[in-house]
This record gives structure tokens, C-alpha cells and sequence, in this order.
């Protein structure tokens, strides 16, 4: 009475599936992390700094653009006028677009945008004016200024006038 389907030569039953061994499951996990790590890195920006390039012994270079990662700049924005939920707006728009933006807040009354930002943050500020629709002579160095309570850390504080390009 036995199953003429099963030998005891084959060392297994009748539908067991091949099972590897650990070392190979454990190399086919490391190919598969080490391939992993390469398309991140490859896939990663480069880095942001600025270059200099002299063409001729005189003092003359040039500086590349610098790259803006908007996700690694925190912007602050807050509504200085009565127009309700302006801020938020607004916050919205920046985050859709990849800024690292903050809950937006009610800010100092001002009768037109002003933009602050800290050392190394103008060309983001400068896009986010744009973005806003007002002129590259709205922002300014933060310089020690307070605006906006607990937002002097931030890279771009921007306070909203009845001049902005969201309504």
C-alpha cells in the first residue's frame, strides 16, 4: 500500500518545493541591498556648491548658478493682511511645489509682501518672490530682524501684503 508516485530515492514528498539554502538567500539579500545603494547614490544630487573659474591670469571668474533644493529650505509664511486664510493659501501653493514649509501663521500687518531670508537663502527667496508675483525688491536679508515670532531660524520668512499675486 504505497504511493507508487513517491520513491524514497527523491528525499521528498510529492509537491515540496526547492528550498535554497542561507547562504545563497543571504547573497541574493546582499546583490540586491549593494544594487540598491548604487541607483541611490547614482540617482542622488550632486552637490550645491558654488565653483570658480579663472579664464586668464586677471581677477576676472564666474560663479555657477546655485541649485535651490527647495525640500531643505524651511520657509515661514504669514499673513499680514485681513484677507482670511491668505497664509495658508499660500502655504499650500509653496508645498505642492517641494518647499519645506511650516504651518502658516498671522503675522505683523504690512501694507505690501515682504520677504526676509538668512544668509545663503536670497536665490530662494528671490524664486518664491516670483512665485508670490511681486518684485525682486520685496526681499531682503533677515539681518537680526524678529518679523514672525520663532521663525528668525528659517530660511525664507515671507510676510503677506494685499499686493500678492494669491487671492
Amino acid at each position: 500500500m504505497s504511493d507508487p508516485t513517491s520513491t524514497s530515492r527523491d528525499g521528498h514528498a510529492s509537491g515540496s518545493h526547492f528550498q535554497p539554502s542561507h547562504g545563497v538567500v543571504f547573497i541574493i539579500v546582499v546583490l540586491f541591498i549593494g544594487a540598491t545603494f548604487l541607483m541611490v547614490r547614482a540617482a542622488a544630487p550632486s552637490s550645491s556648491t558654488p565653483t570658480t573659474t579663472t579664464t586668464s591670469p586677471s581677477s576676472t571668474s564666474t560663479t555657477a548658478p546655485t541649485r535651490i533644493i527647495k525640500s531643505r529650505i524651511r520657509v515661514q509664511v504669514a499673513n499680514g493682511t485681513t484677507i482670511g486664510s491668505l497664509a495658508a493659501r499660500f502655504t499650500q501653493k509653496l508645498m505642492t511645489q517641494d518647499w519645506d514649509t511650516l504651518p502658516p501663521v498671522n503675522g505683523p500687518h504690512v501694507a505690501a509682501t515682504i520677504i526676509y531670508y538668512n544668509p545663503g537663502e536670497r536665490a530662494a527667496a528671490l524664486e518664491i518672490a516670483t512665485t508670490v508675483g511681486v518684485a525682486a525688491s520685496v526681499v531682503h536679508p533677515l539681518g537680526g530682524l524678529r518679523p514672525v515670532a520663532g521663525a528668525s531660524g528659517d530660511g525664507v520668512i515671507v510676510i503677506l501684503g494685499s499686493n500678492s499675486g494669491i487671492k
